[in-house]
C-alpha cells in the first residue's frame, strides 16, 4: 500500500502563516513523503481534524538560483494558479530560512513567474504581473470584458473580468457590503457559464479616489478574510473604469493591501505576511491519511 511508504517516518515538518487573516499551511516539497491528493488536502485543511487553513502552499527548488516552485492547493482539494497572500508568505519564509541570498526572488507558479521583494518588518511587495480583461478563462464575450452585465441568482450585476493569474469577477455592489448575501450569490457566480475555470467574486464599494472596500468569495474556498489576487483585481478594475486612481488601498475584512497599478496594467502589491507557528505532522495523523 502507498500508506506504508510513510509509516514509521514519525513526523513531517510544516509551518502555518497568515496574511490579513488569510491563513495557509506551508510545506517543503522535498520533505513531503506523500502525494497531496484532494482527500489529503481536505484533511490537512480541516479545522477540527487537521491543522486547519484556507489552503496549502508547497514550495520546492525552481529552475535556477533564487527561483522556487510554488504549488497552491485550495481546501476543497483543487489547485489554484496563484495566491497573492500566499506568495508573500512563501517569500518571507524563504528569506527567514536563508534560502535566498537577497530580498528578491522568483516564484514559479501555474500563473507564471512572480517576483516578490521582502521589505521591512512583515511587509512584502510583489510584482503580480500584467492583468488582463479577457482571455481563455472568460466565455461569452469578444475581447475585453469591462463593465458588462452578468445575470445570476435572479439578478443583474455590472462586472469587470480581470485575470491576474486566476480569474476574477469584480462587481459594483448594489448593497452595502455588510448586506451582500455573499454565501448565496458567491457560489452561483463562481460557477457561472461565463467562467469555464470558475472565478473568484469581488463585491466592491469605492470609498474615495484612492480607497475601496471589498468582500471576496474565493473559488474553491468560500468567503475569506483576505484575498491578495482579489485585491489586485479590484484595484485594476477600479482604475480601468475611472473610479479610482493608483495607488489604490483595498480594504478587506482582514486588513488593507496597497496596489500600485501601472499604465500597462502591471500591478505591485504591498502587504504583510506573518508566521503563526511551526510544528510537525505526527505519525498518528499520518496514519489517518488515505
Amino acid at each position: 500500500m502507498e500508506q506504508a511508504r510513510w509509516q514509521g517516518l514519525g513526523k513531517v515538518r510544516f509551518s502555518k502563516w497568515q496574511g490579513l487573516g488569510n491563513n495557509y499551511i506551508v510545506l517543503h516539497r522535498e520533505e513531503l513523503p506523500f502525494e497531496l491528493t484532494p482527500a489529503r488536502v481536505k484533511l490537512l485543511c480541516d479545522r477540527n481534524l487537521g491543522v486547519g487553513s484556507d489552503g496549502i502552499l508547497v514550495m520546492g527548488p525552481g529552475t535556477g538560483a533564487d527561483r522556487f516552485e510554488v504549488r497552491i492547493f485550495n481546501p476543497d482539494g483543487s489547485e489554484a494558479e496563484m495566491c497573492g497572500n500566499g506568495v508573500r508568505m512563501v517569500a518571507r519564509k524563504l528569506r527567514m530560512e536563508g534560502s535566498v541570498t537577497g530580498d528578491t526572488m522568483v516564484l514559479e507558479t501555474l500563473a507564471g513567474p512572480i517576483v516578490p521583494k521582502v521589505g521591512d518588518g512583515y511587509m512584502v511587495t510583489v510584482d503580480m504581473g500584467i492583468a488582463r480583461f479577457g482571455g481563455e478563462k472568460l466565455a461569452g464575450f469578444e475581447g475585453e470584458c469591462v463593465e458588462e452585465s452578468l445575470h445570476a441568482a435572479g439578478r443583474s450585476f455590472t462586472f469587470t473580468f480581470v485575470d491576474v493569474g486566476n480569474p476574477h469577477a469584480v462587481i459594483q455592489s448594489p448593497w452595502p457590503l455588510e448586506l451582500v448575501p455573499l454565501h448565496e450569490i458567491g457560489p452561483v457566480i463562481e460557477e457561472h457559464r461565463h467562467f469555464p475555470r470558475k472565478a473568484n467574486v469581488e463585491f466592491v464599494k469605492v470609498l474615495g479616489e484612492h480607497d475601496a472596500k471589498v468582500r471576496v468569495w474565493e473559488r474553491g474556498v468560500g468567503e475569506t478574510r483576505a484575498c491578495g489576487t482579489g485585491a489586485v483585481a479590484t484595484a485594476v478594475a477600479l482604475v480601468r473604469t475611472g473610479k479610482c486612481v493608483s495607488p489604490v488601498t483595498v480594504e478587506l475584512p482582514g486588513g488593507k493591501l496597497v496596489m500600485d497599478v501601472k499604465p500597462d496594467w502591471r500591478v505591485f502589491m504591498t502587504g504583510p505576511a506573518e508566521e503563526i507557528y511551526h510544528g510537525d505532522l505526527s505519525q498518528e495523523f499520518l496514519d489517518h491519511l488515505e
